[in-house]
C-alpha cells in the first residue's frame, strides 16, 4: 500500500525544479488572504526553503508535498501539513490546486491520500483546516472529505475594507 500515491495523484517531496511553480503560486496576491501572506517571496527565499525541505515533519513541524497528476506527470498543486503538534497528535492542513487544474478531482484525491498518511502512517488523532467563509469550493472539498465544521472565528481576516469569518473544520480519526 502506498500512502502517497494512487491511480490519479502522487504526493511527492519538493525538488529544486519546483522553484518556478512555487514562485508563481506564492506570489499570486489573489491567494494571499487564504495563506495569511502579506508580501511576495523572492526566489532566493524560496530556494532556501527548498534547501531546508529535507527535514522531517518532526523537525520542521510542517511538511509540504507537491501534487502530481499520474496520467500527465504534471504538477497540479501542493498540499501542506503545518502546526504539527506531536504531543496532541494533531496537524493543520492546507491545499492549493492551480486554477488550470481545478474541478478535476485532484484536490479530493490528494486530501484522501494525505488523510491516510496522517492517520495510518503518522498515527495522528486529528487534522484541522481554517477556511475563509467565502471560499465555497474549499468548504465543499473539506465537507466532502468528512471534515466537520466545529467553530467560527468571527471577523478573523480582513479583505480589502471588510472582515470575513474563518470556519474551523476538523477530521478526527475514528
Amino acid at each position: 500500500m502506498s500512502y502517497l500515491e494512487n491511480n490519479t495523484v502522487k504526493l511527492r517531496a519538493l525538488e529544486p525544479e519546483d522553484l518556478p511553480l512555487l514562485y508563481r503560486w506564492e506570489n499570486n496576491s489573489e491567494w494571499w488572504q487564504v495563506g495569511n501572506t502579506l508580501n511576495p517571496f523572492s526566489k532566493y527565499v524560496l530556494r532556501q526553503y527548498l534547501l531546508s525541505s529535507d527535514k522531517t515533519i518532526y523537525e520542521n513541524k510542517q511538511l509540504r508535498l507537491m501534487i502530481d497528476a499520474v496520467a500527465t506527470k504534471k504538477t497540479v498543486g501542493m498540499i501542506d501539513l503545518f502546526e504539527f503538534e506531536p504531543h496532541h497528535n494533531k496537524v493543520g492542513v492546507g491545499i492549493l490546486v492551480d486554477s488550470s487544474f481545478q474541478q478535476q478531482g485532484f484536490a479530493s484525491e490528494a486530501l484522501d491520500l494525505l488523510e491516510k498518511y496522517v492517520f495510518d502512517f503518522l498515527g495522528l488523532h486529528s487534522m484541522y483546516a481554517h477556511i475563509v467563509s467565502d471560499n465555497i469550493p474549499s468548504i465543499a472539498l473539506f465537507e466532502k472529505q468528512g471534515f466537520i465544521k466545529t467553530g467560527t472565528l468571527k471577523d478573523w481576516v480582513r479583505v480589502k475594507e471588510k472582515y470575513l469569518d474563518v470556519f474551523v473544520y476538523q477530521l478526527i480519526k475514528k
